[in-house]
């Protein structure tokens, strides 16, 4: 067997499209067999592994791969430390990111024990199934939002008319109060929940607007009033957390070419998921910022910071996930909404750890400027 090994490791050396090698001179009819088959095809000696014969398409698909030339130096390079022999078993070459299906035959050949291999690849195949698992995913997840939308403008018109009745009778009632003199704290009071009252039925009308059917409105937008909105409809949210919001914008910062009401969502959604990720967080410790810039490449950069826990990076891998959530009531939309809506603007939604804790979300917008 001795000169055997020396073919193989003959062999072993040799690239795609190279001439054949010695040791499959010792079966040419074999060697004339594997070549004549549309597979990468290859024959191992099953007493030490050593490859004897192989065609062409075998050379071209594994010659780069370490360990080719043996039968367990191809295992163990295609399968790690899982070595796996059964017929059909599906493997992703880690040289090229090509995936095969194997199969394996013990046969003899002049007297000669083998091990006959055959590669078919199925790479196409799996981007099939993988594009057709995508699109049933995506499928599901408009399916969903769609009914989320609906639900949404239900709940919208069903408590647009008591809120409006609400401010009516707030309204009213101040009315009284100022006829009759009375305290001034009732008054105060009952200011107090006007204003809430309208901030709610500001909330719902722009929840009706959201996903009311129509073609998005790009044109320029100033991020600093569509911030100073978002922050005075969490202003309660944050009082009721012991929140200061901080806003730091550049100055001057251009503006952005943007469907404002979109925007003014993500930034919403955004800024709600800071303040709820530092609910178990002493308030002396709770910190959340709004930062602006120009970024390196020209976009408008923008930056929710928060001093919550943080996630973790299983948590981050799959954070823009629909239907993906880290909340026990939540629903897993809000976040891929959000990227939606910002790869629309042309933009990027991203996360990234906070340097001495905390998490950052942000995403960037086109400059108006050129655009309109």
């Amino acid at each position: 067997m001795s000169a055997a090994r020396s073919d193989a490791g003959t062999q072993g050396g040799e690239r795609a499209g190279a001439a054949p090698l010695q040791a499959t001179d010792r079966m040419p009819a074999l060697q004339a067999l594997l070549q004549a088959l549309p597979f990468a095809c290859a024959a191992f000696a099953r007493e030490d592994g050593a490859l004897l014969a192989a065609n062409g398409l075998y050379h071209e698909e594994f010659a780069a791969l370490e360990g080719h030339a043996r039968r367990d130096g191809l295992l163990q390079a295609l399968h790690g430390s899982e070595v796996d022999i059964d017929a059909g078993s599906e493997v992703r070459a880690p040289h090229n990111d090509r995936w095969y299906s194997l199969y394996w035959r013990d046969t003899e050949h002049a007297g000669q024990a083998l091990s006959l291999l055959t590669a078919v690849d199925i790479s196409e195949r799996i981007e099939a199934l993988d594009s057709h698992k995508s699109r049933q995913e995506k499928l599901l997840f408009t399916s969903r939002l769609m009914s989320v939308g609906e639900m949404a403008a239900t709940l919208a018109h069903e408590l647009n008319q008591p809120l409006a009745a609400i401010v009516n009778y707030l309204n009213g009632s101040l009315r009284l109060v100022d006829q009759a003199g009375g305290p001034v704290q009732v008054e105060r009071a009952l200011q107090a929940a006007r204003t809430q009252a309208e901030h709610a039925a500001a909330v719902i009308a722009r929840v009706r607007e959201f996903v009311r059917a129509r073609e998005p409105r790009r044109d320029t937008q100033d991020l600093a009033t569509i911030a100073a909105t978002v922050l005075e409809l969490l202003r309660l949210e944050a009082e009721r957390q012991q929140l200061r919001i901080d806003v730091a914008l550049a100055a001057p910062l251009p503006a952005v070419y943007a469907d404002r009401v979109m925007i003014e969502q993500v930034l919403l959604n955004l800024v709600k998921n800071a303040i709820e990720a530092m609910r178990e967080v002493a308030p002396a410790q709770r910190g959340l910022r709004i930062e602006g810039r120009v970024n390196l490449d020209g976009e408008i950069e923008v930056r929710v910071c928060d001093r919550g826990q943080g996630l973790s990076r299983a948590e981050s891998e799959q954070l823009f996930s629909p239907f993906y959530t880290t909340k026990a009531d939540g629903l897993g939309i809000g976040l891929a909404i959000c990227r939606s809506i910002i790869e629309y603007h042309e933009g990027r939604l991203f996360f990234e750890p906070r340097e001495g804790g905390g998490s950052v979300f942000g995403f960037t917008l086109p400059r108006a400027e050129g655009r309109v």
